[in-house]
């Protein structure tokens, strides 16, 4: 791949960061972002120079502040802050969180208001191009003062120390920097915390949530316009004059996805005096639906500014003063990823709710968990079981993060805003929500294979059904499948996305009414 993203701290979108963060694009440096690198570090140079104290540089960290820090010992107080900051817990993060997490942190520092030096941000560019991946712990961030663990931990690898995996092994960050020919450095005055004090790692992860609830969105219109199909659906339900009453914006978008994914069907029907109305979580898709839509919206807006912000402290001005502020705190982004959580979450739950119309013979008129032959074969009954396990999970994890808080750094650092537990939390809810409308894709599917012969689907349900039928084929009967199996290849139909880019081919989808 030739192609480059040209980085300068200012026009990073959430794109990009999938491109490099999944696909290992390639990233450089404008020259702009150069000499505003430079520009920066020179002032700082003359901070060291001129003795001045200055928190961050010759100073202490937190609530040692007061302390100051002889010139000869500063480097040093640069490598012990990574060593000892580097106290995360749990699980790695995936490669692809990490990758997103390093180049957001680099086009951070590339606005040139951190005081870093041009070297040492291109040792973190040739890592991300190389594909050094700093073993990070997922746990261990209060969102505020930065990630301050987790980005220490990716840190590590630059000075020689910690783990890292190169080209997926995992070793010790000496012998991955040495594998991919970088060099290890030495961190001079205010870099350590130009690295760590930031809020990238819960940016990181909840950029690729976003991303991946903006597919979810569009899927669970593709879920509920086939759901739809099989219940012989009232399409009444979705004209644009019922929803242009009430204009919001989300509800208008999923009212024309459905009506355009239906376009042609022959399995819906119009409201009739006999037949007035379906159930909530048919008839009310546009109510719910762009509910959800309009909440990933918002956060995906907050992502798009947070992607090409300065969250370090202290900050080095234009004019050359430190000014200690809270760019660092988590709180614009905690809530939004909370919100992010929610919203998914209740496609989980709308989505378990019509697997279970599908399944039950007394609300499908079908046969009883859509298998020919029920009795000596279960057919899809628990899976339904295990999306409403799902649902239930999402609604504790969706309990939001941001309204916690606890005191640290000797009260210092006396309200956080857990937003990196926010982003993660929104991570599993999207995973979780994935399942479930994989599971209704794949029950929808099999019920409509009982009733083609009483109509067409849809232009674009006919696409969606023929595509997910490449990959996931009629469960006959319980002796030839191990279900387990079936729902990962679901799944994976949908994480892959041509499933979805499939469909968009042919019928745009949006998440905002344009």
């Amino acid at each position: 791949m030739n192609r480059q993203i040209i980085l300068d701290g200012k026009n990073l979108t959430l794109d990009q960061v999938v491109e490099v963060a999944r696909n290992h694009t390639q990233v450089t440096i404008s020259d702009h972002a150069v000499d505003a690198v430079k520009a920066s570090r020179k002032i700082v140079d003359d901070i060291v120079a001129s003795k001045k104290v200055t928190y961050g540089v010759n100073t202490g960290f937190g609530s040692l502040v007061k302390v100051s820090i002889p010139q000869e010992e500063t480097r040093q107080l640069q490598e012990n802050l990574i060593r000892t900051h580097s106290s995360g817990f749990g699980d790695p993060l995936k490669e692809e969180e990490v990758r997103a997490i390093m180049l957001i942190r680099i086009n951070s520092l590339l606005k040139g208001y951190s005081g870093i030096r041009l070297s040492t941000i291109e040792t973190l560019m040739s890592m991300l191009n190389n594909r050094v991946v700093p073993f990070i712990p997922e746990k261990g961030s209060l969102g505020a003062s930065g990630d301050l663990a987790q980005l220490s931990h990716m840190v590590l690898p630059m000075l020689g120390l910690g783990k890292a995996y190169f080209r997926g092994e995992l070793m010790a960050g000496r012998k991955a920097m040495e594998q991919a020919g970088i060099p290890t450095i030495h961190l001079e005055a205010k870099e350590g915390l130009a690295l760590i004090n930031g809020t990238t790692v819960l940016t990181g992860i909840g950029a690729l949530a976003t991303y991946d609830a903006i597919e979810l969105l569009k899927l669970s219109d593709i879920a509920g316009a086939l759901s739809l199909e099989v219940h012989n659906g009232i399409i009444s339900a979705f004209d644009e004059e019922l929803h242009i009453i009430r204009p919001q914006n989300g509800q208008l978008a999923t009212a024309r996805n459905i009506r355009h994914l239906l376009k042609g069907s022959t399995l819906t029907t119009p409201a009739t005096a006999d037949r007035v109305q379906d159930p909530y979580t048919l008839r009310c898709m546009p109510q719910i639906h762009g509910a959800s839509k309009d909440t990933i919206a918002y956060v995906k807006e907050k992502v798009d500014i947070e992607l090409n912000s300065v969250t370090d402290n202290p900050i080095i001005t234009r004019s050359g003063d430190v000014i200690s502020g809270g760019n660092f705190h988590g709180e614009p982004l905690a809530q939004p990823f909370d919100f992010l959580g929610i919203g998914v979450a209740e496609i989980g739950n709308v989505s378990e709710r019509r697997v279970e119309r599908l399944v039950n013979t007394n609300l499908s008129g079908l046969p009883s968990f859509l298998v020919k032959h029920p009795g000596v074969n279960s057919g899809f009954m628990i899976t339904q079981y295990a999306a409403a396990s799902l649902a239930s999970e999402n609604k504790i994890l969706a309990h939001p993060a941001s309204v916690d808080s606890i005191t640290s750094c000797e009260n210092q650092e006396d309200f956080v805003s857990m937003g990196t537990t926010a982003a993660r939390t929104a991570r599993e809810i999207v995973k979780n929500s994935r399942r479930i409308l994989a599971t209704e894709i794949m029950a929808a599917c099999q019920a409509i294979d009982f009733i083609l012969d009483r109509g067409s689907l849809g232009e674009g349900t006919k696409i969606a059904y023929e595509a997910f039928r490449q990959q996931v084929k009629f469960l006959e009967n319980d002796k030839e499948i191990e279900m387990y199996d079936e729902l990962e290849k679901a799944t994976e139909v949908l994480i892959k996305g041509d499933f979805l880019k499939e469909v968009e081919n042919q019928v745009p989808l949006d998440i905002q009414y344009q």
